[in-house]
């Protein structure tokens, strides 16, 4: 059970991990380590067994002492905004969002936020730990809880801070991949009196016409056709709705370069961006005045970085985008949706300023697979063989190792890391030259495939 806690979330198979002892046993320890006797709000994504698993967690949560309020239905975000929201006067200590997010609809698993804070790495290991000390421990069944509708006051607050976008003359294609995006979009697009239209909107849990991961190609086929006969520009999104895909008819705008475009209505801003992002987004950023900061990959890491710095705005290149400026500095891709329109309401031409960026060769991401066991010792190992990296090794200038390693080359960077949810490597290569690009990874592998070895 040990590999269903990891550094962002608890995440795993329902049933054979995700079950009634578990997932109670989580509530119940969760609920301890809240301090008990606080307002817990859970919310659930469109799979089959969320609402099972919310029962479980239920009950865990109510032995604990807690209190718990169910929101139902709803995307990642709008849980996320119930913790900056009353509730009939009630204020809650923490939230729940139930979701497997793009994984295969037979995963299934838990966002927590504890004080408007992520609570993740350590203390979800903590939490493992203590699970596991106990996990012979019965727990009754009590699914006591409160109804709350976070939904509403969620909608009328983007309508309200998006008010100056009623009737913009543009056509928005969007699809929502059978996830819970559509569980607040299209009322908030209505309010506005958008022109758009939408595809496989109704949130079922199967995802029964593509994977809802929209930073994998083959998953926008749908959506660029549409784009193509109907619209002016198109929005993607992920199965829990904290993830977007921007189109239009000539780009896939990557999360780096939507930072790079939030970014020029913000005076001065602090922007982070993970160790996967574009060299040009931190030069561009510097270049206009910005400040830039490369830290860790994954949603509670950005969070917390955001909190300690005071930054206006953190991406990752998946699409994960955090507003603080104007907002409460969460990743949320309805409003990532809203703050791109804005953009072009007030006469930003999208094309033109991605035309204009220096030209770069970058891969997608390259996964390499190992074993959770192995992954950070590799990288260890890689990190040991670059001290004195092999005689036809690229010129290295520097290397950053705030989370796995990033070689920064003469003419671009190379980077490998360990996946914290499963067991990859993550690679990725960029350079002002096509060639170069490739260079760098075939060097790179290399000196993964050396660093194997040395495990054997």
């Amino acid at each position: 059970m040990k590999t269903i806690f990891r550094e962002y979330d608890i995440r795993g198979v329902f049933e054979k991990e995700l079950n009634q002892q578990s997932v109670k046993l989580i509530g119940y320890f969760l609920g301890q380590k809240i301090k008990g006797d606080k307002v817990v709000a859970i919310g659930f994504d469109a799979r089959s067994h969320s609402p099972i698993l919310r029962d479980y967690l239920t009950s865990g949560l109510n032995a604990s002492g807690c209190r718990v309020l169910d929101m139902g239905l709803v995307a990642t975000p709008v849980n996320y905004f119930a913790n900056y929201i009353s509730h009939d006067g009630i204020e809650t200590d923490a939230s729940i969002m139930i979701t497997g997010s793009h994984n295969p609809s037979e995963y299934n698993g838990f966002k927590i936020t504890v004080d408007k804070a992520p609570f993740f790495g350590e203390e979800i290991y903590a939490l493992g730990d203590e699970i596991m000390a106990n996990e012979s421990m019965e727990i009754a069944d009590d699914t006591h809880c409160e109804k709350i509708d976070v939904k509403t006051p969620y909608i009328n607050y983007m309508i309200k801070e998006f008010a100056h976008l009623k009737g913009l003359d543009k056509k928005i294609v969007i699809d929502c991949g059978n996830g819970v995006a559509d569980t607040v979009i299209t009322d908030i697009f209505d309010a506005l009196e958008f022109n758009y239209e939408g595809i496989y909107l109704e949130p079922d849990g199967t995802f029964p016409n593509h994977h809802p991961d929209p930073s994998v190609e083959e998953n926008l086929v749908d959506i660029k056709k549409l784009l193509s006969e109907k619209g002016d520009i198109a929005f993607a999104y992920d199965g829990d709705a904290d993830r977007i895909a921007v189109l239009t008819h000539k780009y896939n705008i990557k999360g780096d370069q939507m930072a790079l475009l939030y970014a020029m209505k913000m005076e001065n801003p602090t922007v982070i961006g993970e160790v996967k992002c574009s060299q040009v987004m931190y030069d561009e950023l510097e270049r206009r005045g910005a400040k830039a900061i490369m830290y860790k990959t994954g949603h509670s890491n950005l969070k917390v970085k955001m909190r300690e710095t005071g930054a206006d705005l953190a991406c990752e290149v998946s699409g994960h985008i955090f507003f603080k400026h104007r907002y409460f500095g969460y990743d949320d891709a309805i409003y990532a949706t809203l703050r791109m329109l804005e953009l072009i309401h007030d006469g930003i031409d999208i094309d033109q300023e991605i035309d204009a960026l220096p030209q770069v060769f970058s891969t997608e991401e390259i996964k390499v697979e190992t074993t959770d066991e192995e992954k950070f010792i590799l990288i260890d190992k890689i990190k040991e063989l670059l001290e004195n990296p092999p005689s036809d090794f690229p010129v290295i200038k520097n290397i950053i190792t705030v989370d796995g390693v990033r070689i920064n080359f003469e003419n671009g960077w190379g980077l490998v890391r360990a996946s914290n949810t499963t067991p990859l490597l993550v690679t990725r290569f960029e350079s002002t030259d096509k060639a170069l690009a490739k260079k760098y990874e075939e060097s790179l592998n290399r000196l993964i495939r050396k660093a194997k070895e040395l495990l054997y």
